[in-house]
């Protein structure tokens, strides 16, 4: 079975599309950043009070095996954009990097066809967009980022998301479609220290911490903190959706609400576990999708975002501004009343990574590709000589600061405990083969089991087949190619060799304790 959907089948739904809206919806992406599956009311999550995204799973569909195909912030939302996977993008499959022109995105597609496009937030980033020109592009739309508000923690931004889209709404010629990015920069680092118990939370309202971080009320306090700014998202959502309500927009607008991956701390974001890429998702779009409540277990992706997007504003021709899409248009699921698996053909998705952040010798990357399967994610790291989360002497800078983190660190300096840190930041087999269903932290490693040889040879020739007809260039012998491509910020060149030469560098999403004094191997 193919993963991919020729651009020209799109044009094969526009009459049933239209059978089903009168008028091309508008649509909107609700995107948090760095927010964890699970961490929702509507998944059961008792400790992040998430009532809008709650609605929208309630009056649509809940999504229980979405993932993103790569765990961080610049690939993910490219993949979003184009319906690509990550290792299709070239330059932008990497992290802090520069986007190549010929790959358009939905946003931009839409735009070129009738509909005005905006955005507030964190769009797609970090790293540089231009055109064939030189020109900056509008891969989000216009920006729309001048209304500010108080907000109700430190380092929560005091972008006022909900204030801007209505400001956007207000601004819409009447009879037009409109296409909106609505993220925000929460739940990212950094975090105002034990806002979550200021606010009356308590540390035993968490009612369980993963396996590989250690369960005291350090990490507890993190998690609260985290909590507070997955909330704000969620208040900001429960405003645009009164926006669109008043405006009597709302039943026809397409409504997205998602995260780009998994949470930022340790052996999470910037990895490829199942807490990496395995992202909350619910669609409402009363005009599109058939019933209500629906919890769904199809294995679904980013790609598959692009597709849908398309298909649900009829436009049937990705071409001339966006590449061929390797994504499938959800309307099979929008067009079922079914819940649990409802196409039995999306039965897994393939995950992986190439260069994120800076701190490793000649720029390298930690290449990683996955895929899950069932209750299964098999992984193969391809350089198990490089340190996962980047280079201990350079601060580990493929992990956020944040006090988990340093908590980590220190107690290996200390020789108090080193089993979370050889979880979170230690070296890696090249084969990894986890049971999610009832190994959900993904701790024990079962690819040299013999019980499971049979089961990790047919699940590596599966990925492997798809990345081929993918054109995957590390299937080809030409992986190296990621680690060559340049960052869009030139101060980061050669970061390593010149921290190493003694140059003062500043990494400023990690503490400067989380450098250790000399390399570690």
């Amino acid at each position: 079975m193919k993963n991919w959907i020729p651009i020209f089948v799109v044009g094969l739904f526009v009459q049933s599309a239209s059978s089903w809206a009168a008028d091309r919806p508008n649509i909107l992406l609700a995107i948090a950043d760095d927010w964890s599956y699970g961490h929702a009311g509507a998944y059961g999550c008792q400790w992040v009070k998430t009532p809008n995204f709650d609605r929208i799973a309630r009056e649509g569909i809940l999504f229980q095996r979405a993932f993103t195909p790569n765990a961080k912030c610049a690939p993910s939302r490219a993949t979003i954009l184009t319906g690509r996977y990550s290792w299709q993008l070239e330059q932008a499959g990497n992290h802090m990097c520069i986007f190549p022109a010929k790959f358009g995105g939905y946003v931009e597609r839409l735009a070129a066809d009738g509909y005005v496009a905006g955005y507030t937030g964190k769009g797609w980033g970090p790293g540089i967009a231009r055109d064939a020109s030189g020109k900056l592009r509008k891969i989000t739309g216009v920006a729309y980022q001048k209304r500010k508000a108080k907000p109700p923690a430190r380092a929560i931004s005091n972008i006022d998301y909900a204030a801007n889209f209505t400001e956007f709404l207000g601004q819409v010629p009447d009879g037009k479609p409109w296409v909106f990015w609505f993220g925000t920069t929460e739940p990212h680092r950094g975090y105002e220290f034990q806002s979550g118990l200021r606010l009356g939370k308590k540390l035993s309202d968490i009612d369980r911490v993963p396996g590989y971080w250690p369960d005291n009320e350090m990490t507890r306090n993190d998690m609260l903190d985290y909590s507070v700014e997955v909330e704000h998202y969620d208040s900001h959502l429960g405003l645009i959706l009164a926006a669109l309500k008043e405006a009597e927009q709302l039943d026809n607008t397409l409504i997205i609400a998602t995260s780009d991956h998994g949470m930022p701390f340790p052996r999470v974001k910037g990895q490829a576990y199942a807490d990496s890429n395995q992202i909350p998702l619910a669609i409402r779009w009363p005009r599109g999708v058939m019933g209500k409540g629906r919890v769904v277990e199809d294995f679904v992706n980013f790609t598959d975002l692009a597709p849908t997007i398309l298909q649900a504003a009829q436009v049937s021709e990705a071409a001339p501004l966006m590449q061929s899409i390797s994504g499938r248009s959800l309307f099979d699921i929008f067009q079922s009343s079914a819940s649990g698996q409802v196409n039995p053909e999306r039965d897994h998705v393939l995950v992986g990574k190439e260069r994120h952040d800076i701190g490793r010798p000649q720029a390298g990357g930690y290449p990683i590709r996955g895929i899950c399967e069932g209750d299964w994610l098999y992984l193969h790291n391809y350089e198990t000589g490089r340190w996962p989360a980047g280079n201990p002497e350079t601060g580990y800078l493929n992990c956020d600061g944040s006090p988990t983190k340093s908590y980590v660190l220190d107690q290996r300096r200390t020789g108090a405990e080193i089993v979370f840190w050889n979880m979170c930041f230690g070296k890696r087999p090249v084969e990894e083969l986890f049971n999610v269903k009832v190994d959900p932290d993904c701790i024990i490693n079962l690819a040299t089991s013999t019980e499971h040889e049979v089961l990790l040879a047919r699940l590596k020739g599966r990925m492997e087949r798809e990345l081929k007809s993918q054109g995957d260039p590390r299937m080809f012998g030409r992986g190296a190619i990621f680690d060559g491509y340049p960052y869009s910020n030139k101060g980061t060149d050669h970061f390593y060799e010149r921290y190493m030469a003694g140059e003062k560098l500043k990494a400023g999403w990690v503490r400067p304790t989380d450098f250790e004094e000399k390399p570690l191997d």
